[in-house]
């Protein structure tokens, strides 16, 4: 693939007629009517296979026994899943762009990638830069998934390690890493064979699941651990499925901590997400971020992130599709209604922030600036140190570092945009929301004429 890949547009229904016209495989399992049975395995896999090819030239062979990707008649929520991480990604880039950088390099840990190694694939494939590893307990799955991933010419940018349910979830010293730059994965939704089966009938539902279901117990079960162990501590002891599986994440992140920027899961249940984000919040994780991931008119699946680094993603992509607000992370963007000139706004915004002992870059063309402060430097006092400093024409040694040091803590790092009526103020960088909060204040105060 090249750089300039577009996604496809599954905002509209997928019409199954032009794709049978384009696939003669796909047009053997539509019926007359131009539908197809969506329980039937061979259809539905025929019908992942066909838009696979069609929409990202992606060859795949999926075993009759084993997990297939589930492509709905709107939209694959594996593909939501990759775009989401590719933005989290793209967002907390360290250019403070929120654009993707196609120079920066990329690599990533699909855990559990299953036979299809659809994660991998897709983000190989959308992102020429992108390595990847990938782990499974599953000798079928993963002997499946390096067929896939050879014959779409992708070995080279990929690492396939066999591990053990034992074993580290993000076995970096196993996969030869010594960091990563995000984890993707797709845990086992059920804690008990029966908790599936109920599942798979639609027990406790309105109806039954609008789909088969392919998988094989080893993809679909996460039992509750029965002892203790470094890899399943005791706060996710009783807990299994996919809640069980990403609080055992959570407890290895705990220990790697900023070695991975992001790591992430999907999650089949809502109520898993108040699980682990509740969690998050326990063990002091305060930047996370979550996504709802829409598989077609009734599905859902959701997506959890978290980071032990600084970097704050866009606010759309923090809190995509999501509203409920117990797990919803801080705000990353605060608007300010202005009203008048838009030149005069950004004047105003550019004169207040070079008066302040912060570094900020202002590109008029964009009419937009980045600046990074190492403390708060907008409080009446810090300005008052400032101006003491500058009428005795002195400055002190640990000032003089301050500037030079290239490399310095940043406590806030931030982006000021002049748009039609508003000026945006994005959260880029920083660890303190309070920080980020009096930060916006000021700059209120400032276009409202008081300071």
């Amino acid at each position: 693939m090249t750089t300039t890949f577009k996604p496809p547009n599954y905002d509209d229904d997928i019409d199954f007629a032009a794709l049978a016209l384009q696939d003669a495989e796909f047009a053997k399992v539509l019926d007359p009517k131009g539908h197809i049975d969506f329980h039937n395995p061979q259809a539905v896999k025929q019908l992942t296979k066909s838009l696979l090819k069609r929409d990202f030239d992606l060859r795949v062979e999926l075993p009759d026994n084993r997990l297939c990707p589930p492509i709905n008649q709107h939209s694959p929520s594996s593909y939501n899943y990759v775009r989401w991480i590719q933005d989290l990604l793209d967002t907390t880039s360290e250019t403070y762009s929120d654009q993707h950088d196609p120079k920066r390099q990329v690599i990533g840990l699909d855990i559990g990638t299953g036979a299809s190694a659809i994660y991998i694939l897709l983000l190989l494939q959308t992102r020429p830069t992108y390595r990847t590893c990938a782990t499974d307990i599953d000798a079928i799955s993963l002997a499946s998934a390096r067929v896939n991933i050879e014959a779409n010419n992708l070995a080279p940018r990929c690492r396939l390690l066999h591990t053990q349910a034992s074993d580290p979830l993000v076995p970096l010293d196993a996969l030869k890493v010594e960091r990563l730059d995000f984890t993707i994965c797709n845990p086992p939704f059920y804690a008990s064979e029966q908790e599936m089966r109920d599942a798979f009938h639609g027990t406790g539902k309105r109806a039954k699941p609008s789909a088969v279901c392919t998988g094989a117990e080893v993809e679909m079960i996460y039992a509750p651990p029965t002892a203790p162990s470094s890899s399943s501590p005791s706060t996710s002891q009783n807990i299994g499925g996919d809640a069980g599986f990403v609080l055992r994440m959570i407890e290895e992140s705990r220990m790697l901590q900023e070695k991975v920027q992001w790591y992430s899961s999907m999650l089949g249940k809502l109520s898993s997400v108040n699980v682990v984000v509740k969690r998050l919040k326990e063990v002091g994780v305060g930047n996370w971020a979550v996504a709802c991931l829409r598989a077609g008119q009734k599905t859902r699946r959701w997506a959890v992130a978290w980071s032990w680094g600084d970097m704050r993603p866009r606010n759309d992509v923090a809190r995509r599709d999501m509203s409920i607000k117990d797990v919803l992370p801080f705000p990353t963007e605060y608007v300010i209604a202005v009203e008048g000139d838009g030149k005069a706004v950004a004047v105003t915004i550019n004169e207040a922030l070079n008066a302040l002992d912060l570094r900020w870059m202002w590109r008029e063309n964009l009419m937009a600036g980045v600046g990074l402060a190492r403390e708060n430097v907008w409080s009446r006092s810090a300005r008052r140190k400032k101006k003491r400093l500058e009428v005795a024409d002195e400055k002190t040694e640990e000032d003089m570092d301050m500037e030079s040091d290239v490399d310095e803590e940043v406590a806030l790092g931030f982006k000021i945009s002049v748009q039609k009526d508003a000026v945006v103020v994005r959260w880029l960088r920083g660890r303190d929301s309070v920080l980020f909060e009096s930060f916006c204040g000021m700059v209120k105060r400032t276009l409202s004429g008081k300071t």
